[in-house]
């Protein structure tokens, strides 16, 4: 593949526990039930501003106090983020090696785009990609496919040759209905059967299949 989308949070870098943690911590600021790690991870990949929501379904946010929720988020991940946010095993090199093949590397993500670009540059690994979409440059969150299709016009990818890379199924979801290929993950947020499920072209179990692609 000569293009290769990733997601960042669980499929370039881990992140899982700072997500969790900040999660659970908004929540209780707001006196709210927290919710489960499962259900985070469930939501893995869908921006706080629909999936926060969602994780208190009984309860009628007013629009202050869902900017509270949010806010507090965004606190406490930021804290978090500069001790617990690494890059999975052999991340570095595989994006070394495919830069060196010629790949042309970009980042569709759920943060907003100042999030992702601290994140990349704290973790020295910004140089790689030709261009990074977050959730303030889309209308429609994933798995809608706004993010792939800016790039697909702005770069004039050929979506034979590109790949959506990611470790949830809001990723491979979001892949195909932009008619890119997909692959799979399995060391991020969702189960290999779950991402089995969508039918993915490729399943990777390692960061290193991610050169054979």
């Amino acid at each position: 593949m000569q293009n290769m989308l990733f997601d960042f949070d669980g499929t370039l870098a881990n992140s899982g526990a700072t997500v969790a943690l900040a999660t659970q911590a908004a929540f209780r600021v707001l006196s709210l039930p927290e919710p489960s790690h499962d259900t985070i991870a469930y939501y893995m990949g869908i921006p706080i501003e629909t999936s926060f929501k969602a994780m208190a379904p009984e309860h009628d946010f007013t629009t202050a106090e869902y900017d509270r929720l949010l806010s507090s988020f965004r606190e406490h991940a930021q804290s978090l983020e500069r001790t617990q946010v690494t890059l999975f095993p052999d991340i570095s090199a595989v994006l070394t090696h495919l830069k060196q093949d010629g790949r042309q590397l970009f980042i569709v993500t759920s943060k907003p785009t100042h999030t992702l670009n601290r994140n990349l540059k704290r973790l020295n690994i910004a140089h790689f990609f030709t261009d990074c979409i977050g959730s303030d440059q889309v209308t429609h969150y994933k798995p809608a496919p706004d993010g792939i299709l800016i790039l697909l016009d702005r770069y004039h990818l050929d979506p034979k040759q590109t790949v959506m890379v990611g470790d949830a199924t809001h990723d491979l979801q979001m892949g195909k209905a932009a008619g890119v290929k997909t692959a799979a993950v399995t060391w991020g947020a969702h189960t290999t059967a779950a991402l089995q499920s969508e039918k993915p072209d490729w399943l990777c179990q390692t960061a290193l299949e991610l050169t054979q692609l």
